[in-house]
Formats: structure tokens, sequence, C-alpha cells
């Protein structure tokens, strides 16, 4: 009988523990009676007036390729961008006068991004932007309801389609009267608002402007608010590559089955961490450049890629916002101050009306009657190019900035058993998560705000849009007690299932953080794991020469 019990109640657990997943099979069919508008990023390929793709940020991969069947030979980009930089590094090097180096970065580097630069206004000059036929889908949809005989609003009925380069201030008037549109259309009082990524800053920009007499709700996945550390410290003398989360992002690369790295490549890679080799060179480098060369380069490279955007000015910081304005357009009176000044006065006009008023600007949206959500995802490497390669994030922000001020460890450790203890006589220990590596407590919304440990920045699961959804059309303010899944929960890429997150099923990561191996306390130790790494390498190095000698 005992044994009949046993398998009876082990059925039970198996069974609650796959309720969740069960539960959100339609998780993706979202009905509400008011409509919903989706507003993203930069997901969204910018193209020419002929309708030819200028830019979408998938295809930087073709600028390592050579291949002519398919369109992505760049040897004459190459050859020209050799015959520019290497006579301008050589005199760099002879004379220590780097202005040659600087022009001709900024020179060579903009016939890559010619297409998608904003003018010194920020302004587009070329009639570039989104495809044609997604505008139109959208303004035909604006003008019709899109309830029509179903009796709902669906989940993708209204996506709010802009050129995502452009200064969200301007974006957000745009957005207004699309928002004005769709309630005459539809006879509705009130929409909502489902925001990721990029679209995050557009939606705060018109909270700063018109408010949210016309909002039901407004609910963000993924929001850059309140920054993004690779578009935030990149900028403003914050650049950094640590070996160790070059490793950690390979992995997540691999594990996001993104392409498949040789196990060669890896072990050599881990060897060159381990052993401090390739530490030495980046450091080396550092060392007799950086300093040197760290303010006329960021201006190059910034104004001859993403920089002449608004919206990407709009990703950082508080706290880099003025260093950044210094590296990429020097002290004020300088010749570029003046040359952007019009550009200038946007990124200005944003901070004061926006990124300054971040807290404030949430609680508005709560006193005006609307309701507010946030998603935070984490489990992946900060793509390595910052100084804060390792903070808990979704490999383009941190979860402290996505989720509006929630306090984290870092990736090699956790909160400390004094800290959390201390939480949790303060009656907060519920905000802490099950992998201690996140306090939900001090965010500006810690009953409204949840986290996905598994899922990317770039990946927007079905799971997240029904949270957004039941956020930003509830007639109430939705908190962590009104749905049956917890604040806490981890993502399965593979099984595309979302759980509750416990103690048990928490470490996701594709790497190990080991502070041990990445940060020995001693010499010793160091020694230890150099060694250890090299053994691993040679290993391999046999076991490859002698595949390659069988299979010859």
């Amino acid at each position: 009988m005992k044994k009949i019990i046993s398998v009876l109640l082990l059925i039970s657990l198996v069974f609650s523990l796959m309720i969740p997943a069960f539960s959100w099979v339609d998780a993706n069919e979202s009905r509400s009676q008011i409509p919903v508008v989706r507003i993203s990023g930069d997901g969204e390929a910018l193209y020419d007036q002929e309708g030819n793709k200028i830019f979408h940020y998938k295809d930087f991969a073709k600028l390592l390729k050579n291949d002519n069947e398919n369109g992505t030979d760049n040897s004459e980009l190459y050859k020209s961008m050799a015959k520019t930089l290497l006579p301008a590094l050589a005199k760099g090097l002879a004379t220590d006068n780097w202005d040659d180096l600087y022009a001709g970065l900024e020179t060579e580097i903009s016939k890559i991004f010619a297409n998608s630069l904003l003018d010194e206004n920020g302004n587009v000059t070329n009639n570039s932007g989104l495809l044609q036929s997604r505008i139109d889908e959208m303004e035909y949809k604006r003008n019709n309801s899109q309830k029509g005989d179903k009796g709902y609003f669906a989940w993708n009925d209204y996506w709010f389609r802009y050129d995502w380069r452009l200064d969200p201030m301007e974006t957000a008037d745009d957005f207004n009267s699309y928002i004005k549109d769709i309630k005459k259309s539809t006879g509705c009082e009130k929409v909502g608002i489902a925001a990721t990524c990029l679209g995050t800053n557009i939606v705060m920009a018109y909270v700063a402007k018109y408010g949210v007499e016309d909002i039901q709700g407004i609910a963000m996945d993924g929001s850059v608010v309140g920054g993004a550390e690779i578009l935030s410290e990149v900028i403003c003398a914050k650049f950094d590559i640590a070996p160790p989360a070059l490793m950690r992002i390979l992995q997540d690369v691999e594990g996001l089955g993104m392409f498949s790295i040789d196990e060669f490549i890896m072990e050599t890679i881990d060897m060159l961490v381990q052993t401090g080799l390739l530490e030495g060179v980046i450091s080396t480098t550092e060392n007799i450049f950086y300093d040197k060369l760290v303010e006329g380069t960021t201006s190059a490279l910034a104004l001859s890629t993403f920089y002449t955007w608004p919206n990407y000015w709009a990703c950082v910081s508080p706290e880099d916002y003025e260093s950044a304005k210094h590296y990429v357009f020097g002290e004020e009176g300088s010749e570029k101050r003046v040359k952007y000044a019009g550009l200038i006065q946007k990124l200005d006009n944003y901070d004061k009306q926006v990124r300054q008023r971040i807290p404030e600007l949430v609680q508005e949206i709560k006193k005006g009657g609307a309701n507010f959500g946030v998603i935070s995802k984490y489990g992946y490497q900060i793509i390595p190019i910052c100084a804060s390669s390792d903070v808990v994030s979704d490999q383009f922000a941190s979860v402290k900035r996505s989720s509006f001020g929630a306090t984290t460890s870092n990736v090699y450790e956790t909160l400390s058993d004094e800290y959390i203890a201390q939480r949790t006589a303060e009656g907060k220990g519920q905000y802490i998560s099950p992998d201690k590596l996140i306090d939900a407590s001090t965010c500006l919304v810690p009953d409204s705000t949840w986290f996905i440990k598994g899922s990317s920045h770039s990946n927007w699961t079905s799971y997240e849009l029904k949270i957004l959804y039941d956020v930003a059309t509830a007639d109430k303010q939705l908190t962590i007690s009104d749905f049956p899944y917890s604040q806490f929960m981890v993502y399965d890429t593979k099984a595309d299932l979302l759980y509750p997150m416990t103690e048990e099923n928490c470490n996701t990561e594709n790497w190990d953080a080991d502070p041990d191996v990445y940060k020995p306390a001693s010499f010793i130790d160091k020694l230890t794991v150099a060694v250890n790494s090299f053994v691993r390498w040679f290993k391999i190095l046999v076991e490859f020469i002698f595949e390659s000698i069988k299979n010859a």
C-alpha cells in the first residue's frame, strides 16, 4: 500500500511541476477588448529609397566574408582601409601625431555605414528607413479596427513601425498620433502598450510628453531606458575586453545554437586565457595605446557607426552621458561640438526630459492610473566589449538597468549570506531569487517585475508576451501575486518551456564563472589552473593531429 501511495505521490509531483508548461500552450493567443500596441527595437531592417537593404545588425558577419557568388566581396573595402590606415598608423608611431589615423578611421568606417548614418542634426537625408510595405500595413491597420468578426483584439494586431535611429522625443509625437488614430478607428477609450528594447525609450519619451491619459497599461521587456552597457560604456573610455568574458560569450553563442565552435579552438582560447597570454597581449596593447588613443578613436568610430543615431544615445546610462559626450564630441566649443550642435541639442533634450527623470516618470504612470510591469532577463554573458563584463545580464544590458533598479551580485558570486539575512529580517526575503543573484526589492516596481533566466535580450518568447499583454490590458495593476507563476522563472530554450525557478533548476548558464578558475587567489592557484589548461589543450592538439593524419 505504501509503495502504491509513493508512486501516486511521485506522479502527482511530476505532474505538478509540468503544470506551468501545459497551462501556457496558447500563450501567444492573447485576447483582449482593447487594442495593444507593440513597439520593438532595431530588429527591423533599414532600406534605401529603392528598396535595397542597407542595415540590419545580423548582417555584420558579412563584413568578415569574401564571397563573390553571394555578393559579400569586401576585398576593395579592405584594400581601401589598408591604404588609408597603415600609413596613418606608421606616422603616429613615428611622430606621436595620430590625427591622420582618427580622420582615416572615420572616413573608412563611414563607408560601411554610409547609407544608414544620420546627418549632424540627427536627421535622415537620403530617404532611407523601413520597408514601405511595413509602413503601408501599419497605416492601414491604424485606420481600420482589427477586432472584426472575431470579437477581440489579438496579440499582433497593432505594431508601431518606426525608424529606430531617430530622436525618441520626435518619434513620440508619431507614436501619440498612432494611438489617437487607433482609439478613433476602434472606438476604445484606451490602449495597452507592450514595449521591448529600443521601443522602451520611445514609450518613456511618450509618457514624458503626453502622459498616460490614453493608456490602460504599459509593459516593458528588455528595457534599455536606464541604459545598456554595451552601448554606453564603449563611448566613455570604459571599453574593455576581458578574456574570461570572451570565453563565456563563445560558450553562450554555441549554447544558443548560433554556430558551433571547434573543440580545439575553444581549448586554445581557454589555454591562452588561463595562462595569461591573451590578457598579457591585451594589457600590453592597452598600456601602449589605450590612454593615448582612446579619445580620438572613440570619436572617430562612434560618429562613423551608430552614434549619429539619437535612439542609440538614449541607451547611454545617466552616469555615463556627460563623459560620453566629451569622448565623442570633444570639449565645449570644439569643432565637433559646433558641427554636431543640432544632434547634441536633441540628445540633451532627451537627457533632461527622460533620462534624468526615470523614477519620476514611472511614478507618473502609476499616479495616472495606468498599469506598469517589467520583465528582466538574464543568464548570459554581456557582450565583452565593456568594463562591466561580470554583470548579471541578458547579453546587452545588466539586470540592474533592465529591471529598473534590482540589486544583483556579479557572475562570480552570489549575494552574501549577510545581505540575504538582513533583507529577510526586513521582511523582504521573498524578493531574493532562488539562485541568490538578484534582490528585486530595490526595483522601482518590485511587485510588478518578473525575471526570466535563460532567455536572452533578443529572444521574445510567447510566455513573455503573455505577461506583457496581461499587464497592459488588465483592469487593475497586476502583481506577482496575480499570476500562476513566480516572480523568478527559468526558460528552457530547447524545450521552449517556462518553469518557476528553484534552487535545483536555476543553474542554466552555458558556462561556470568559477572564481577559483578565473580569479585565482594565489600564484600557486593560478599556476595550477594554467598547467591544467595547458595539459587539456595539448591533449586535444595531439588528438587533432592524429585525426588529421588518419583522414589524410
